[in-house]
């Protein structure tokens, strides 16, 4: 029986689809890591140039250890052509080819199948054997034109999983002892618009199936975010951390980065949510081009005002075949680098400040070891490093008062 390997690079709509592959290996081997493998499959991530050269450099590692490598992933749509004609890689297939991979990883001669952007998977995911916690992929593909952004010319137009697969697959993943789900796609507020559905009602009937202890969402955008939603921050099992993208708080880099979010309407949303208790991370591009001195310094003074505890923040990487790919006025790479180290360090108080303000009575999902310590997240998405005498490995804690610290929570446990 060949050895397989599944490296996974990106998001978590990539570590659930790496999901699928596995569970769709029934003759195959598969192992722990490259070293143990003869066939690495690589689920590439594309997003940016750092991205792309991550998969490239691994894949380089892996030729010269005479591994056969296949691409999945964002990356096959957008670079394994030239990847395959360079013969880097023995084989591809796209995101709708997953569940054939059992079929194509028995080929013997090289294989190219993109396959299309328009199917959902098939799959019903049962396990996550390696992690304390599920992910359910409910939509896949974007409808956004963000100037910047290659994903939609990679996943596709936005496209709904149909609501009573969903639950039949929290269903069973809830029989098997999981408690904390976490709902990904490509963009998952866009949930439902293609079938009458909602984000709102599709979490209000998760909520009610047995096990179902905590609910961890995606990236959400701002005028995704509306009435019937409000309405749940109240309820228990939603995670009390939200990741709400406004990716520029200037005005006019919003237009220009053809966003649908608007400057004072998010900042009431980010307010009005806040004060519900919930912490708050958001996505934040620097260094897109028109981004000049002065629009920087207009972001800069407003993005002080959100509340914000939590920042994926990333410089501007130019993609081919986007509408930024195409505009004039670049930003340094060095100052775009020095504008996000501003950000991150204000963030990095306020999220001090409310871990401070919120040390007591934390539920913590423990999900792995790490040196002295047992780690998990709280439900405002903190880390928490415990001391136990004990394995807590996969259990929910309830930590009454923790230590903070810059680099997270401590609690000690007795018992």
């Amino acid at each position: 029986m060949n050895r397989v390997y599944l490296k996974t690079f990106g998001c978590r709509t990539n570590i659930y689809d790496s999901q699928i592959m596995a569970q769709n290996l029934v003759d195959f081997e598969l192992v722990e890591s490259e070293e143990e493998a003869d066939i690495v499959v690589v689920n590439s991530c594309t997003v940016t140039n750092s991205a792309d050269s991550s998969a490239r450099n691994y894949i380089s590692g892996l030729q010269r250890e005479g591994k056969k490598v296949v691409l999945a992933g964002c990356g096959a749509i957008s670079k394994g052509e030239s990847l395959f004609a360079d013969g880097k890689i023995f084989g591809l297939f796209g995101h709708s080819e997953k569940g054939r991979i059992n079929e194509l990883l028995k080929r013997e001669t090289r294989f190219f199948e993109m396959g299309d952007l328009e199917s959902l998977d098939e799959t019903i995911v049962e396990d996550f054997s390696s992690r304390t916690k599920a992910f359910i992929k409910i939509q896949e593909g974007c409808d956004f034109n963000c100037s910047y952004c290659i994903i939609p010319s990679v996943r596709g137009r936005a496209r709904s999983q149909h609501e009573e697969k969903i639950l039949s697959q929290v269903e069973r993943l809830a029989a098997n002892g999981y408690g904390e789900f976490v709902l990904t796609g490509t963009n998952i507020g866009s949930y439902g618009k293609d079938t009458g559905s909602s984000i709102a009602g599709l979490l209000k009937r998760m909520s009610l199936i047995r096990g179902v202890r905590r609910i961890r969402l995606g990236s959400l955008e701002p005028v995704q975010i509306d009435a019937a939603f409000m309405e749940l921050l109240d309820e228990p099992w939603l995670e009390k951390h939200l990741h709400i993208a406004l990716q520029h708080t200037s005005e006019e880099m919003l237009q220009i980065m053809r966003r649908r979010n608007a400057l004072a309407r998010d900042l009431a949303l980010f307010e009005k949510i806040s004060e519900k208790g919930f912490a708050l991370g958001t996505d934040y591009i620097v260094g897109h081009p028109g981004e000049s001195e002065a629009r920087w310094q207009e972001g800069l003074a407003n993005f002080r005002r959100f509340p914000v505890t939590h920042l994926h923040g990333f410089r501007y990487s130019r993609r081919e075949g986007t509408h930024a790919a195409t505009l004039k006025d670049s930003v340094n790479g060095a100052v775009a680098k020095a504008r996000l180290q501003i950000l991150e360090e204000i963030v990095a108080e306020k999220n001090l400040a409310f871990r401070r303000a919120h040390a007591t009575g934390l539920e913590v999902l423990v999900e792995e070891r790490k040196g002295d310590y047992q780690v998990g997240y709280d439900q405002y998405y903190n880390r928490v490093m415990i001391t136990a005498p004990h394995d807590l490995q996969k259990a929910w804690v309830r930590i009454e008062a923790a230590e903070v610290r810059s680099d997270g929570n401590y609690a000690t446990l007795s018992q």
